[in-house]
């Protein structure tokens, strides 16, 4: 009965779990679907994660490597999905070391999005990312 009321109207779902939840009566809890939406989650935030570190990189190359093209939408950009990683570390700090992990990764990603925006060769951007973790986090930095 429970699963056929997730697969029905998720949102009703999710209501009657908070209540139950709220209720105490864990009995009645759909748990295997509960158990994965609670892994999707914590798949979600890493993806967010990453998604705006891919953002922010890549406007840090298309920002150094294309001058003449630089805007305030590039750095209105990087402001923003910098205050959003900056946010989602301090709301999750065991997100840091995912950082440091997914860093290079999102670099790669970042480079051939770059190439593909600006219609540079992606071997014109370094194979390595030239900006430390930190200077990509910090708000006072834009590459000259």
């Amino acid at each position: 009965m429970r699963s056929i009321l997730y697969e029905q109207d998720y949102y009703i779902w999710l209501q009657k779990t908070a209540q139950l939840l709220r209720n105490g009566n864990l009995s009645e809890l759909d748990t295997s679907h509960l158990v994965e939406e609670i892994e999707d989650m914590g798949r979600s935030q890493k993806q967010a994660f990453e998604s705006n570190l891919v953002v922010v990189l890549k406007y840090l190359l298309t920002y150094k490597y294309q001058p003449e093209m630089r805007s305030g939408s590039w750095k209105f950009s990087i402001r923003e999905h910098r205050r959003r990683l900056r946010k989602q570390l301090k709301d999750s700090p065991s997100l840091k070391p995912y950082f440091s992990e997914m860093f290079e990764e999102c670099y790669v990603e970042a480079k051939a999005q770059a190439s593909d925006e600006t219609g540079l060769a992606v071997d014109i951007f370094p194979e390595r990312s030239p900006f430390p973790p930190e200077q990509t986090l910090d708000s006072d930095y834009l590459p000259g």
